[in-house]
């Protein structure tokens, strides 16, 4: 999509998903169209973690204290953290953080509630707000100062394995979600330098955005011990020694939302998955004067009929010409838009649109199987989406054999470029420097020769691209 920055800015505020006018640089209003959007992005996956976890609500201030605690996962936040320093008038007698992350917040509460083996797992999410003084050039839902969808759900567990198997769980919540919502992605192991602060490792999500460059949407890490020691969350095994817990942490947050609108949208607007769609199904009553009365009896008839079978369905009957309509549902991304005029009513037809392909069909109406008909086509949009959204993740990934072909293939094609790499750090910032590009991490790979840039040993087969 050529300017993408531009129909990104304008689509926000086209479709009514949010406004940035608020007066506070890097926050914004959800509309409510945006805001159903939203909402029906957390019920996926909500669903999915309510299988295993439970949903809680911690504070949003945590006390300078239990912030500063653990040095190295401060040091992360340090420069981004938000202060409380006043209660009214006064100044406090410690300074009150607001919540970049949750984890100084959580785990305190944590060293309370386990105390034996019986106590575990903990295994809980939370959807909140958070606070981060981006000094970088904001943008919405992308990079913003209060990410207002900061879904995160945080595990203990008595061993290692555990753990393990959590980290394995939270990546498949996270690749069942984003294929419900077309959105694309590659998993890639983070390098050292850019896990997340106090973690063993961190697994990332990253999306291929129509402007070429990479966008992080969702990240599972495995935190050890680090946690556990700091805040002493200990607990009695079935010998009675205490060991430390081991402990799991995921997130991801308004950027899935940012990701599925690049990921689908074209120069007619939105285009969105059926899962997430305020409205799923617009009917468009063709109306005349002296008809007026059939068409609207037969839409109101069906559109009962689609929300008794738990469509989401909407009637527009609006006094306007059914082309303006036509144009606004379109930029508003909604899947399917029926039309129903007399001449449909007399031949016993509807006619059916879908948003994805633009195809129209027109399609024998019966009550008794129309609402099968919807759901298959519903089921085979989300299919649809997914697979074209797949095959350009995998269509602007490129692997390279050369030096020379790293910075001049991100910057002609974008995308990700993949070739072998030693996996030394110092060797990892240098390509970084050189090329002006970030790392993104490793992936499992049977590799052979020797590492693109410094000739050593390969060890890994790493993924780079320019990022937002």
């Amino acid at each position: 999509m050529k300017k993408f920055n531009e129909w990104f800015h304008n689509i926000l505020e086209e479709a009514e998903i949010i406004d940035s006018r608020y007066p506070i640089k890097g926050m914004s209003v959800w509309l409510p169209r945006g805001f159903q959007i939203r909402k029906n992005m957390l019920n996926a996956l909500e669903d999915l973690l309510n299988e295993e976890h439970e949903e809680v609500l911690f504070p949003m201030l945590i006390p300078q204290s239990e912030l500063a605690k653990e040095a190295i996962h401060v040091k992360g936040f340090e420069e981004e953290v938000y202060w409380v320093t006043k209660g009214g008038l006064r100044d406090l007698n410690e300074q009150l953080a607001l919540r970049p992350t949750s984890e100084t917040s959580m785990y305190p509460m944590f060293s309370l509630w386990v105390r034996s083996h019986m106590d575990l797992p903990i295994k809980v999410y939370q959807t909140v707000n958070t606070f981060r003084y981006e000094t970088k050039h904001t943008r919405p839902l992308i990079r913003v100062r209060e990410i207002t969808t900061f879904n995160e759900t945080h595990t203990v567990h008595a061993t290692p394995e555990e753990a393990e198997e959590e980290v394995q769980k939270g990546i498949e919540i996270y690749k069942t979600l984003f294929d419900e919502l077309g959105i694309p992605y590659t998993i890639s192991k983070r390098p050292e330098w850019d896990k997340f602060p106090g973690s063993k490792y961190t697994m990332a999500f990253d999306m291929i955005m129509p402007d070429g460059k990479t966008l992080q949407i969702g990240t599972v890490h495995n935190l050890g011990t680090t946690f556990a020691k700091t805040f002493d969350i200990t607990y009695e095994d079935e010998n009675s020694e205490h060991q430390y817990a081991h402990q799991v942490c995921y997130g991801l947050s308004d950027r899935v939302i940012a990701a599925l609108i690049a990921a689908h949208g074209d120069e007619k607007g939105l285009q969105l998955p059926p899962i997430v769609a305020p409205e799923q199904v617009i009917i468009i009553p063709i109306i005349f004067k002296e008809n007026q009365d059939v068409v609207l009896n037969f839409t109101d008839k069906l559109e009962s009929i689609l929300k008794d079978a738990g469509i989401r369905t909407k009637q527009d009957k609006r006094d306007l010409r059914p082309g303006k309509k036509y144009y606004e549902w379109e930029n508003r991304g909604v899947p399917i838009r029926i039309e129903v005029g007399p001449r449909d009513i007399e031949n016993g037809n509807i006619v059916l649109n879908r948003r994805d392909t633009g195809d129209k069909e027109f399609i024998e109406y019966n009550e008794d199987t129309i609402v099968s008909i919807i759901k298959d086509t519903l089921d085979d949009i989300t299919q649809k989406m997914q697979e074209k959204s797949t095959q350009w993740q995998k269509d602007k990934t490129y692997h390279v054999d050369k030096l020379e072909n790293v910075g001049k293939t991100i910057n002609k094609k974008g995308g990700i470029v993949t070739f072998n790499w030693c996996g030394n750090t110092e060797c990892g910032k240098q390509i970084e420097e050189e090329f002006n590009i970030d790392i993104l991490g490793t992936q499992p790979a049977e590799v052979e020769g020797n590492c693109l840039h410094c000739d050593n040993k390969a060890n890994h087969k790493v993924l780079v691209s320019k990022t937002y």
